[in-house]
């Protein structure tokens, strides 16, 4: 589950970190307030019913710093369902993480990811983590791509989708706008698209 914006991007839907400041993204925050009520209940139960959550790097740690440790996030229902869930990380770079109960996937982490599908009988959820989603879409992983889009375009910032990435077709599970206009689109991956031949000239 990921919110994005009209134009792709994901980046900075909060408050951008001074990591992602550093380099020149300027127009952090523009998911904050746009939900309607049932989009946000939505979102709760959508975490609650997780077996476990996997993350990248970044968005772990910023996980961490506000789910993990801030009173009012943390007795929060989607705070309560986050710090009880096993969690995991895909990272190379991460040596200690704290926030648990907590596994560091290094090494081949989409091999590791394969494997924690095999033995995991419930529902893995992957949040933000754009750089990691990319990776899983790239190698089948992804079962169910949940995407909130805000009607804002931002003109900058990661997109979800890159621009020579992977091609799918996507089976809509579920589509409807919320009251604030935002699009809640459910989707499974559904093979390749069909493409047509260009049209003799």
């Amino acid at each position: 589950m990921t919110q994005i914006t009209v134009d792709g991007v994901m980046q900075g839907n909060g408050h951008a970190t001074p990591e992602e400041l550093e380099g020149g993204f300027t127009r952090d925050g523009w998911a904050l307030g746009a939900f309607a009520d049932d989009t946000g209940e939505m979102i709760t139960k959508t975490y609650q019913r997780a077996d476990a959550f996997l993350f990248g790097r970044r968005t772990y740690e910023m996980f961490a710093e506000t789910w993990g440790t801030r009173p009012e996030m943390r007795s929060h229902p989607i705070g309560v369902a986050l710090n009880q869930a096993q969690k995991y990380v895909a990272s190379s770079t991460l040596e200690r993480p704290s926030w648990g109960p907590v596994t560091l996937l290094s090494g081949d982490p989409i091999s590791a990811i394969w494997e924690l599908k095999k033995s995991s009988p419930g529902e893995i959820q992957v949040h933000g983590s754009a750089i990691l989603i990319r990776s899983l879409f790239a190698s089948g992983l992804i079962d169910e791509m949940t995407l909130l889009v805000v009607p804002v375009v931002l003109g900058q910032g990661m997109r979800l989708f890159p621009s020579d990435g992977p091609d799918a077709t996507l089976e809509v599970i579920r589509s409807h706008t919320d009251a604030k206009g935002v699009g809640v689109h459910v989707y499974r991956p559904a093979g390749i698209p069909e493409y047509h031949p260009a049209r003799p000239h």
